[in-house]
């Protein structure tokens, strides 16, 4: 016994130690969700005037709050433009870069003499609104910055394994009519419908586009976090809601699409909002998020929050 004793508990004591490990990088529900293995990239939970940013296991990083030099510093961040139908409201700033001034329409600017950002009656205040050509600094280093921090983001999402979720061999889970959702274990046959019920943080994988048909609720705690990889459009039929429960924060939940992205009329979106292309927004809808889009935002009377 002697012989074997102090290795036997060496060997012991590093599984434990490893377990511990694995269990302080892991998030969400079910069979566990992203850490750093898995492609995450941790972001500060520092907090400001623009929001707080993604807290705990599997965040994807946007910079620290308030940050007019990180993508985090804005509710919308866009390359080619920004537009409203009048009258929307957004509580937060705005940007377009490497875009000028032109492409911030429907806003009624409202000029200041250092040329250094726009009021408008659609921004609540302190929200602003910068493009690449205010003249005074620093906003268009920020800008260029900020849209850097905008695509690195997409990325990081993009190479997130699929992890956690909790959704059981041969569920009903998948994206609608056109490609599995798939998790940590399984690809999910074809066959069911999406939205579902409380689904449970982690990373998802969607092999083409998906549409919300119906109201989706995302269940779990503050720092749960929920990372929607999908490789085509996302469209979210009128009037339906992508809702929150058990403290879920809408800083949180990452919609990472490589197409198109349309918000139907009324509807609520929640989540930070990561578009490859284009976001439109439609008449009456409401986003408690971040639009972060790689070509253009337009908005028809709506609603823009950021957390």
């Amino acid at each position: 016994m002697n012989r074997y004793g102090r290795p036997f508990k060496q060997l012991v004591w590093s599984m434990a130690l490893g377990m511990a490990a694995f269990a302080a990088g892991c998030g969400g529900g079910g069979s566990g969700s992203s850490g750093p293995s898995a492609g995450a990239v941790t972001a500060s939970a520092a907090t400001g005037a623009s929001g707080g940013v993604c807290t705990g296991a599997g965040c994807v990083s946007i910079g620290t709050a308030g940050n007019l030099a990180a993508a985090s510093g804005y509710a919308i961040l866009a390359k080619t433009g920004v537009s409203s139908v009048p009258n929307s409201v957004v509580t937060g700033n705005i940007g377009v870069s490497p875009a000028a001034r032109v492409t911030l329409t429907g806003w009624s600017l409202i000029t200041e003499p250092t040329d250094t950002s726009f009021g408008s009656a659609q921004v609540a205040a302190p929200g602003r609104l910068f493009a690449a050509d205010n003249v005074g600094a620093p906003t268009s280093a920020n800008l260029s910055t900020a849209v850097g921090s905008m695509q690195a983001a997409y990325t990081a999402a993009a190479g997130m394994a699929t992890a956690g979720g909790g959704l059981p061999a041969g569920g009903p889970h998948e994206c609608p009519g056109v490609g599995a959702m798939s998790d940590v274990n399984n690809a999910l046959p074809a066959g069911g419908s999406f939205p579902v019920t409380g689904l449970p943080a982690g990373v998802y994988t969607c092999t083409v586009g998906v549409t919300i048909p119906g109201n989706l609720t995302l269940n779990g705690t503050a720092t749960d976090v929920w990372v929607f990889k999908i490789a085509g459009t996302l469209t979210q039929s009128n009037a339906t809601q992508v809702n929150l429960t058990g403290g879920a924060l809408p800083k949180n939940v990452f919609w990472q699409v490589s197409g198109t992205v349309d918000i139907g009329t009324t509807a609520l979106m929640q989540g930070v909002i990561l578009a490859q292309t284009n976001i439109a927004v439609r008449t009456g809808a409401t986003i408690k998020g971040r639009l972060l889009a790689q070509t253009a935002v337009t908005l028809d009377q709506s609603t823009v929050t950021a957390p």
